[in-house]
């Protein structure tokens, strides 16, 4: 008798939604679901007048246009260098259109190849993972607070409410240099994997959107989860996109 296990493909489905919030007149923010070739993306603008939008839009425009790879390493280096042809494109356009004013945009990906993720990103917009009723976050934010906090020179809860929480470190469009963050893990049967933009993180507590993610259908709980974020007037753009592995029966 053969023991060998046969490891069933997954199948990954996706829903994803965004709002303007509660304070600001535009929402900056864009995302993009490619289930056909496993890829997820949230991009949450900055620069006003619109530029914000700008940047985030053609992040999601230009990742629109790439094909799976067979091969890993080939597609997570496709994702890599057009986030980098972006970030030259918006520095160009900066200074021919715009007199220099800084464009940008913090983004997230998720890229899923079987049993392996893989998330790319810049900024502080987030990842997170749900499996076993646990939310765990997969992303390290890079932003000003995010590195008192790594120092020990704050507490959890003084970062919560920190003058400088909006001050960011590292994103598209705002720097000749960006680095791309790049980490790999595990993807299960019945994990769920959240992308989001500030917005959602700053107005809702880790406990309610594990609260949320519990509901009975993906559109129910990123309804939940923009509304929840809503209800607590969140003061930025808020998105959200949200992914659950399937057995391919």
């Amino acid at each position: 008798m053969n023991d060998t296990t046969v490891r069933r493909p997954l199948v990954w489905v996706g829903e994803g939604a965004t709002d303007v919030g509660t304070v600001r007149p535009l929402n900056e923010d864009s995302f993009i679901c490619q289930p056909e070739i496993g890829l997820w993306t949230v991009a949450d603008g900055m620069g006003g007048h619109d530029g914000g939008k700008v940047a985030s839009q053609m992040i999601v425009d230009h990742l629109s246009q790439l094909s799976a790879k067979i091969n890993l390493d080939d597609f997570v280096r496709d994702i890599e260098n057009t986030i980098k042809e972006v970030n030259k494109y918006l520095l160009d356009y900066s200074r021919a259109e715009l007199n220099g004013r800084i464009i940008g945009s913090t983004f997230v990906s998720l890229l899923i190849k079987g049993n392996v993720g893989v998330c790319l990103w810049a900024g502080d917009s987030r990842l997170y993972r749900f499996r076993h009723d646990k939310l765990s976050p997969l992303t390290t934010d890079h932003s000003h607070v995010a590195e008192l906090l790594s120092e020990g020179l704050i507490s959890e809860e003084e970062a919560k409410n920190h003058p400088e929480g909006n001050v960011i470190t590292r994103a598209v469009g705002t720097s000749e240099r960006l680095d791309i963050d790049v980490d790999v893990f595990d993807v299960r049967v019945g994990d769920q994997l959240l992308l989001c933009s500030d917005g959602l993180y700053n107005a809702v507590e880790e406990h309610d959107i594990s609260q949320c993610l519990r509901e009975s259908s993906l559109d129910i709980s990123v309804n939940k989860l923009i509304q929840t974020a809503l209800n607590n007037q969140a003061s930025d753009n808020v998105s959200v996109v949200l992914v659950l592995s399937l057995i391919h029966i």
